[in-house]
């Protein structure tokens, strides 16, 4: 078997993968901004490994062509479309019926496929997903949260001084303005002016009604100190 350590195609197989390289930082980059679970190193692994099975699969069995072989590019590239799901699985999470993870999931999925099509010899259309998927992020994503939304789901951290019975008020203020409340977790602390607790609660309503209202309400309940809105992210 006659092996060529050094092809006529290795510079370009490294300017591809290089490519990838750079791409998929992009998209890391921009999760490890957002303090996301899976950040650069995850993303650039992921397009980097996709770009190396798809150069392999391009360009790694050219020895054994002969009039009895014939390859099928294809078939590598196809696996790493099934095969990705397992990490954007691992990163999606849900607690207390809300989803977190699901756009991380998405871009490392993008982040595959910039990587493949950087292997296939594609960079300029790789470039361009990525400059979509930034657009998605960003654009999109600030548009999307001006809908209002049937049903949607609030949160909000209320900090409140501990041993008052105050997030029995909490409570007792939402279920008025009917809203179902989720306690997702608490934290107890000891401040200069005693125990506070701050706890992290979701609101969700049937009907649409705006989140300021419900913030209002529960700031001028006797024994809270704050109510802080926190973005109900599928990130």
């Amino acid at each position: 078997m006659n092996i060529d350590l050094i092809p006529d195609t290795l510079g370009t197989e490294a300017v591809l993968l290089a490519c990838a390289f750079v791409l998929s930082a992009v998209v890391g980059l921009e999760r490890e901004l957002g303090q996301k679970s899976a950040g650069a190193r995850t993303h650039i692994l992921v397009g980097l490994g996709s770009a190396l099975f798809t150069l392999v699969s391009a360009y790694g069995f050219s020895h054994l062509l002969g009039d009895d072989v014939i390859l099928d590019p294809s078939r590598i590239a196809a696996q790493i479309v099934s095969g990705i799901g397992f990490i954007g699985a691992g990163v999606i999470f849900v607690r207390q019926n809300i989803v977190s993870g699901l756009t991380t999931a998405g871009s490392i999925w993008v982040t595959a496929a910039v990587g493949m099509a950087c292997g296939a010899g594609m960079p300029l259309i790789a470039a361009l997903t990525v400059v979509f998927y930034l657009l998605a992020v960003t654009i999109v994503t600030r548009l999307a949260r001006r809908i209002p939304k049937r049903g949607r789901t609030h949160r909000f951290e209320v900090r409140y001084r501990d041993g008052h019975g105050i997030l029995r008020d909490v409570l007792t203020t939402a279920s008025g303005l009917g809203y179902e409340v989720g306690l997702n977790h608490t934290r107890r602390k000891e401040t200069d002016e005693g125990a506070v607790v701050d706890a992290l609660l979701s609101f969700s309503r049937s009907q649409y009604l705006s989140p300021d209202h419900l913030h209002r309400r529960l700031s001028e309940l006797d024994g809270v100190l704050e109510v802080r809105s926190v973005e109900a992210e599928n990130e």
